[in-house]
């Protein structure tokens, strides 16, 4: 089925995102939306294997989102891009490269447990991104599930102003339905269909109408206008402010239900469209490039994934639009592609379409060199847009081929991980000649080695995990000079300079203190560049440096044999000279971790995480299970899993957030000449 074109109205468009905690129910509110707004006549389920979004065999296998899938639908004369995220710490840059080019989201929190590690964590990634965000929380038909406390901890972790605009009517699997306090009206599901029933506690939902209208006056004036005159706030003012502060992150709209039992769905739509802005509600990417089918093309590459209908290159229409045969200029390698196909995603399903234009979510074919970040824009009107960053690696492991005849299908293999997950990083220990796999952690490696299994048809062994580990200045040098000087017969080399190197709270600064131009300014860009060189490898152990602020003082050049290749490389030998020099320490990654367990269990957790080299920063206790928080070196986690079940006969769970770097024992060294 071919289809001209998906929406040519952006007022009625939304490309929002489902947030999570993993296990707070994303997925299964993914499916709910989908069937209730008819773009499914089936509800998967999770724990059956058989969601739309969690396609991938390694996702139903493991019951967990992997992968970000992206799917449409219609609610309300409204068409709605929706991108179902993982919610697992090892898969955080998926949820980076997505948030990156949605115009809102949905923040799910689990009515029991309230926000998670991984909500907070994901929560702030937004904030970086600045994506409008509604909340709901989910599963209050489970015992012990309170919004209120749920609530309560969005304001505290998350540090919001939550806007209550619904409230639940029973509790635990009581919970039957809600009330919309802004248009005071009450629903409740009977066998997965909503009916409107009269409000069960009047006095009640008008407390909590006059506290959600108080909060609003609060942080917005044309509702305080209205407040202070009339002592109450009209609905569509209420409404239009929610929509404002909603856009601005002065608030959050916070809604309630349960996505298994069916139940708060078709109002989370309402909100949805009620208060996440459309592609024309926020700022245009480019002064030059508004968000219009008729402005020059713009797009982001936010994917890139290998199919059986070709490679797959997902792309955000930022402006103008691109129709099928056309020719597109990536800025990052300055190539021009030419679009064979475009293609219309439904998860793993594909729709060929004519064009696409401002505000569409799509994947193309035919591009075959763009990668995760690349602008594709119009050749006659190049524009780079910001890509998502791309978190570092913290654990690896070697991989090798178990024949030998399959070593360069390994390579060719991990080369096409790599293309289409920029978090992994591939390469070759100069000691053992090792392929060594890079990643976000163990499960994180785990995929990708499962993938190389499955999608390759390779056979490989795979060595034990090893963290990442950092180098860090603990003490510099100053007024280290450096002279390079190189004389072959042909064309020399020339380059002094003099640095100074300090200890820094940033991974790397650099500054020039350089007078009277004795060092010419693209001169200095080199001396930079070539620091940069020489943070790759550190004195100690040969581990990636951070933590160093680096002053170029003086230097001196030559009127024939000066260049910027000279200057390059004696930035990178004086550095690598001064840190040889400083006071050095080796840093460890560690992870916050969030136990939960039985009580009559937390001796032996507590244990445990000490014998681990953890340090408890939190413990709390609520119903019979406590709430252990603890800071452990990520080399000490490993296989922690099975020994915490041991621990807690079965009923302990964990879950892990990156928490930084801290020195490791006995790795600090003085300087050397």
């Amino acid at each position: 089925m071919r289809t001209n074109h998906l929406s040519r109205n952006l007022s009625t468009t939304r490309n929002i995102g489902i947030l999570a905690h993993v296990d707070a129910g994303k997925t299964t509110i993914t499916e709910r939306i989908l069937f209730r707004t008819g773009a499914t006549y089936k509800q998967g389920e999770v724990h059956d294997g058989t969601t739309v979004t969690d396609f991938d065999a390694q996702e139903r296998q493991r019951g967990i989102t992997i992968f970000a899938a992206a799917v449409s639908c219609t609610w309300d004369e409204h068409r709605i891009n929706l991108i179902d995220t993982p919610g697992h710490v090892d898969f955080s840059a998926e949820v980076e490269r997505s948030l990156r080019v949605l115009d809102g989201a949905v923040a799910v929190f689990d009515g029991v447990a309230g926000v998670e590690p991984q909500s907070e964590s994901v929560w702030r990634q937004a904030d970086q991104h600045r994506v409008p965000r509604i909340a709901f929380v989910n599963k209050l038909d489970r015992a012990g599930a309170d919004l209120d406390a749920a609530v309560a901890s969005i304001r505290t972790r998350l540090r919001v102003t939550p806007l209550v605009v619904q409230l639940p009517i029973g509790a635990e699997d009581g919970f039957t339905g809600v009330v919309d306090l802004v248009t005071r009206r009450a629903y409740t599901w009977v066998d997965g269909a909503i009916v409107e029933v009269d409000v069960p506690d009047p006095a009640e939902a008008a407390r909590r109408r006059r506290l959600l209208e108080e909060t609003v006056a609060e942080l917005h004036a044309g509702a305080l206008e209205e407040f202070v005159a009339d002592d109450a706030l009209k609905d569509a003012t209420l409404r239009d402010a929610l929509r404002e502060l909603t856009g601005t992150g002065a608030g959050v709209v916070v809604l309630c239900g349960s996505a298994y039992k069916n139940r708060g769905i078709e109002p989370l739509l309402d909100a949805v469209v009620a208060y996440l802005p459309s592609p024309l509600d926020v700022a245009p990417v480019d002064p030059q490039r508004p968000a219009t089918p008729d402005a020059p093309f713009a797009g982001l590459v936010f994917k890139v994934q290998a199919a059986t209908t070709g490679r797959l290159t997902y792309v955000r229409v930022y402006s103008g639009t691109i129709a099928k045969g056309a020719t597109v200029l990536d800025t990052g390698t300055g190539r021009t592609e030419r679009i064979s196909r475009i293609l219309h995603v439904q998860a793993d399903r594909h729709t060929e379409l004519d064009d696409a234009s401002a505000g569409d979510i799509v994947a193309v074919v035919g591009v075959k060199h763009a990668r995760v970040g690349s602008t594709l824009c119009a050749p006659d009107a190049p524009l780079v847009l910001e890509a998502a960053t791309t978190a570092e690696p913290v654990v690896s492991v070697a991989v090798e081929a178990r024949v030998a005849t399959d070593t360069d299908r390994l390579a060719a293999a991990l080369a096409r991980l790599v293309e289409e997950d920029p978090s992994l990083r591939v390469r070759s220990d100069p000691e053992t000649g090792q392929t060594v796999l890079s990643g976000l952690g163990e499960l994180h490696l785990e995929v990708a080695v499962e993938k190389l299994r499955q999608t390759g048809g390779l056979s490989v062994n795979v060595g034990r995990p090893q963290v990442s580990y950092r180098e860090t200045v603990v003490a510099g040098v100053s007024g280290l000079l450096y002279r390079h000087v190189k004389q072959d017969g042909g064309a020399g080399q020339y380059a002094h300079v003099l640095i100074d190197v300090t200890p820094s709270q940033e991974p790397f600064g650099f500054d020039s203190a350089v007078v009277g131009g004795r060092v010419p300014k693209e001169y200095v860009r080199a001396v930079e560049a070539g620091c940069r060189d020489a943070l790759l490898e550190g004195p100690l152990g040969g581990h990636p440096v951070t933590g160093v602020h680096v002053t170029l003082v003086d230097g001196q050049t030559h009127a024939k044999d000066s260049s910027e290749l000279a200057f390059r490389t004696a930035g990178r030998l004086a550095l690598q000279q001064a840190l040889r020099q400083s006071t050095m320490a080796v840093l460890e990654p560690v992870a916050e971790v969030t136990v939960t367990a039985p009580d009559d269990t937390v001796g032996a957790v507590l244990g445990d995480l000490a014998a681990r080299r953890g340090r408890v920063t939190d413990s709390t206790s609520r119903g019979g299970t406590a709430v252990v928080t603890a800071t452990v070196p990520l080399a000490e986690l490993f296989g922690y899993a099975t020994r915490l079940r041991s621990r807690t006969q079965g009923r302990g769970t964990f879950t892990t957030r990156p928490a930084g770097y801290q020195p490791a024992p006995g790795g600090t060294s003085g300087g050397t000449a």
